[in-house]
């Protein structure tokens, strides 16, 4: 069984399909009772069962514990457990209030560990997986974002993920991170569109010429999840096209 956050829309709802379809029993949590209903209908379209709730906040110790002993409950044990979910704002650091900045730590880190220590002692029973959703800013600074309080949490799950797999290597439970680059969503279409020389940072960033699809990180998520594997533990792995491995960018015409 797999628990995903944020499986409301994106990331979060491109891996709940494909673990389905893989043959997993999924388990997914989103504050958005709207968004939730449009999974559920993409995944009945496919014959496809998904176990989705409502969670307002996981970033709250009570909320996490409930969502991961219901599903437990439900199904019996836990194999995999993705922090896919986030809430971040973006502001330089001249408009980042304290307020601000707290809710980023919240929204982006507190709800990746708060589900995670829930999830430890089923985990630590028979082993199991932990992903990650880490970012290209926790690796890379970034022009154009004020993504100050964005870089340090994610900067801060990386480096959480390398603390959890050590920790966790004697109870056989594994533990990842994913850096996507820039993912083609409609809240970034919509930044794209609004912002002419943005776009074309986003789109010279990447070595491959295009914006990264949620699929690309799923496919990866699911790899992290399976015993393909098995032996890989500690790591970010790093989806955004080659855009980690270059310095400065191509402005396509």
């Amino acid at each position: 069984m797999v628990a995903i956050s944020g499986t409301g829309g994106g990331q979060g709802r491109a891996a709940a399909l494909l673990f389905a379809r893989a043959g997993a029993i999924v388990v997914g949590s989103d504050r958005k009772a709207d968004a939730i209903a449009v999974t559920k209908d993409l995944a009945a379209r496919e014959g496809l069962e998904l176990q989705l709730s409502v969670v307002p906040d996981l970033a709250d110790p009570e909320a996490a514990r409930q969502w991961i002993e219901g599903a437990v409950s439900r199904n019996g044990r836990l194999d995999v457990l993705y922090n896919n979910a986030a809430s971040v704002t973006f502001a330089p650091v001249e408009a980042l209030t304290p307020e601000l900045w707290t809710q980023t730590l919240r929204g982006e880190l507190d709800i990746v560990f708060m589900p995670t220590r829930a999830a430890w002692p089923h985990l630590a029973r028979r082993g199991g997986s932990i992903i990650n959703s880490a970012s290209l800013s926790g690796m890379r600074a970034l022009e154009y974002v004020g993504a100050a309080a964005h870089a340090a949490t994610k900067g801060g799950v990386i480096a959480m993920t390398r603390q959890l797999a050590l920790e966790g290597a004697p109870f056989g439970i594994r533990c990842n991170s994913i850096s996507p680059g820039p993912i083609a969503t409609p809240a970034t279409k919509q930044a794209l569109d609004a912002d002419p020389v943005f776009k074309r940072h986003v789109e010279g960033w990447p070595l491959l010429g295009r914006g990264g699809e949620a699929d690309d990180v799923a496919y990866t998520a699911l790899f992290l999840a399976s015993d393909e594997s098995a032996w890989i533990t500690g790591i970010n792995i790093a989806v955004d096209g080659g855009m980690s491995s270059k310095t400065g960018i191509t402005l396509h015409a």
